[in-house]
């Protein structure tokens, strides 16, 4: 009687497990989950917000927790056209300049520096940054002779989508 006992409650662990949040998984891994998703078609769409990532496919929603200590943020500089945004869409957001090199700091109020480094746009033309939340950054980028430097925070409610960023 005990071993179908155990049995029963290892299976209804299992089961309540699986009807959970899918972050809350052993071997899950959003911020893997998150850059397969970037700029992919693999599901009908996936957006991210400061505390979400939600991603619709074949007619179900699925709602992953994002970590409580890291931000996500997806950034796309361009030269001559943008488009207004706040909640990225992994699947639907298209910045200007796709797979193109260019140098990259983003340093915090402190004056650590998180990213220091030549880096090239994602195939969607933006870049994406997993960030310690609740900080103020400015973020600096260099491309053919052109800059830009732009402010922007991770704390709660802060948009995740920063396309405002002219390379003049």
């Amino acid at each position: 009687m005990k071993k179908y006992l155990v049995a029963a409650l290892v299976g209804l662990t299992l089961i309540v497990a699986g009807c959970g949040n899918d972050s809350a998984g052993i071997d899950f891994d959003i911020k893997a989950y998150v850059a397969e998703l970037s700029g992919s078609n693999i599901v009908e769409s996936a957006s991210i917000s400061d505390k979400n990532l939600i991603v619709q496919d074949d007619g179900k929603e699925d709602t992953y927790d994002l970590p409580d200590d890291e931000f996500f943020v997806s950034i796309a500089p361009y030269l001559t056209y943008t488009h207004p945004c706040e909640i990225h869409s992994l699947t639907g957001c298209q910045g200007e300049l796709v797979s193109e090199e260019m140098d990259v700091k983003i340093t915090d109020e402190d004056g650590e520096v998180f990213v220091d480094d030549a880096l090239t746009t994602l195939e969607n033309g933006f870049y994406d940054f997993w960030l310690p939340r609740d900080k103020n950054y400015t973020i600096d980028i260099s491309f053919d002779g052109k800059t830009v430097s732009y402010d922007f925070s991770t704390f709660e409610g802060d948009p995740t989508c920063l396309t405002e960023l002219p390379l003049t």
